[in-house]
């Protein structure tokens, strides 16, 4: 990372990140060399990210040609508008950028387990209904056992840090926007 001071040190924020955000992006390299990023709602658990997809696509073409992955996900913090210059304008985030390999998960237990998470971190814990074995032996769950897990942020300085951070423990809905003082 060119920025160190943008890095997030501490473990557990770095996977709030991964908690908290709906939509990760699945980076590959595809049999014909070209890379692709792909949206996908996801879930982190122990050093694996899971992700349920269709079992047959370029998606899954591209996992089978090559299974290293990067994985990104950011959580966007506030908007900072500008007082008289449009340079002074920001935007405050947290970020994660995973690498690993990814992994077809067969097993029904662990995809069960992976759906599983899925599903409460998307409906809440206990709020949905059970999975019915004929969908899980259906759908396909992939696995990326993470390698590399590294977090950036940029959440400004001074009082707007702590604003920012104030909306970050907060109830508002991200991202904020925030008036330079």
């Amino acid at each position: 990372m060119r920025r160190s001071d943008k890095k997030m040190a501490d473990r557990s924020a770095v996977e709030g990140v991964l908690a908290s955000c709906a939509v990760g992006r699945l980076g590959t390299v595809g049999p014909d060399g070209w890379p692709m990023v792909k949206p996908v709602n996801f879930a982190y658990d122990r050093g694996r990210l899971y992700f349920h997809t269709a079992r047959e696509g370029e998606k899954i073409d591209h996992l089978r040609a090559e299974p290293r992955v990067c994985f990104e996900a950011h959580q966007p913090v506030a908007y900072v508008r500008p007082r008289a210059q449009a340079c002074e304008a920001d935007y405050l985030f947290r970020s994660v950028i995973a690498r690993g390999r990814a992994v077809f998960v067969e097993d029904p237990e662990e995809k069960r387990e992976a759906l599983g998470l899925l599903m409460d971190k998307y409906e809440g814990p206990g709020r949905w209904p059970p999975l019915p074995d004929a969908k899980v032996a259906a759908v396909g769950v992939v696995r990326i056992d993470v390698e590399e897990l590294v977090g950036k942020e940029h959440l400004g300085k001074g009082r707007l840090r702590e604003r920012a951070e104030a909306a970050l423990n907060g109830v508002e809905t991200l991202p904020v926007v925030l008036e330079r003082e």
